[in-house]
């Protein structure tokens, strides 16, 4: 069930509303003035507003306003002034569409799931993004920087080469001899040996322990596993 607060003084129109969008499994509460309206949001939780503009007391693009100021729930505005102007001041306070009255029903409701859907996508996004934050090291590679913890870590050229290597392959074993093969600055250095003494550098840099390290491990007779989290 979708909830909907929708703040509409025209008694008519939203006994219409909340009849027909309770067939689609939307239930609407209507509060006929701003006041019980702002405060409805306060007592019980909602997925969505549909706001009127022309209310008593407050003008619907004030209560507009107010909403956004202490909710980032999505508003739709019903409304029979469509000027430019109103538009421009709903959307600059924060809703997120518009509907001229009068409009048909059933594309309100296609237009509140459109909503819902982007706002769930949203969420999601989100929640991916903190995930990421979370990765102990943070490759740069236009500014050629390395973070851990969200501190820049002080790298050569070939310790930085050889990390963000290690950062774009994490979780997968790397052998020395791709390491030679893929990282540009280290080419010159021919040995596995000179591998072995990089990674030492590096462990040493981001504070890894090299008898018990938690961050590039060594697989013995292959080469190395960088652990991001």
């Amino acid at each position: 069930m979708i909830n909907v607060l929708m703040i509409e003084d025209d008694s008519e129109l939203a006994e219409i509303l909340i009849e027909c969008l309770n067939q689609y499994n939307i239930h609407i509460t209507n509060y006929e003035t701003p006041e019980l309206g702002i405060s409805g949001l306060a007592i019980k939780k909602y997925d969505l507003v549909i706001l009127d503009l022309s209310l008593p007391d407050i003008d619907g693009i004030e209560v507009c306003r107010i909403i956004r100021e202490k909710y980032s729930i999505p508003i739709i505005i019903s409304s029979a002034r469509s000027n430019i102007a109103d538009k421009v001041a709903c959307f600059t306070y924060g809703a997120d569409d518009f509907m001229p009255k009068p409009y048909d029903t059933q594309e309100l409701i296609l237009r509140i799931k459109s909503i819902l859907r982007r706002c769930s996508f949203d969420i999601v996004a989100e929640s991916k993004l903190i995930e990421e934050k979370k990765q102990v090291f943070v490759l740069d590679e236009k500014k050629m920087e390395i973070r851990k913890n969200d501190l820049l870590l002080d790298l050569t050229n070939a310790e930085y080469h050889i990390l963000s290597y290690l950062i774009k392959k994490a979780g997968f074993v790397i052998s020395r001899e791709e390491i030679l093969s893929n990282v540009e600055s280290i080419k010159y250095e021919s040995t596995y040996k000179s591998i072995d003494v990089l990674i030492g550098r590096v462990r040493s840099k981001i504070g890894d322990n090299s008898r018990k390290p938690k961050n590039i491990l060594s697989i013995r007779g292959v080469g190395y596993k960088l652990i991001n989290e």
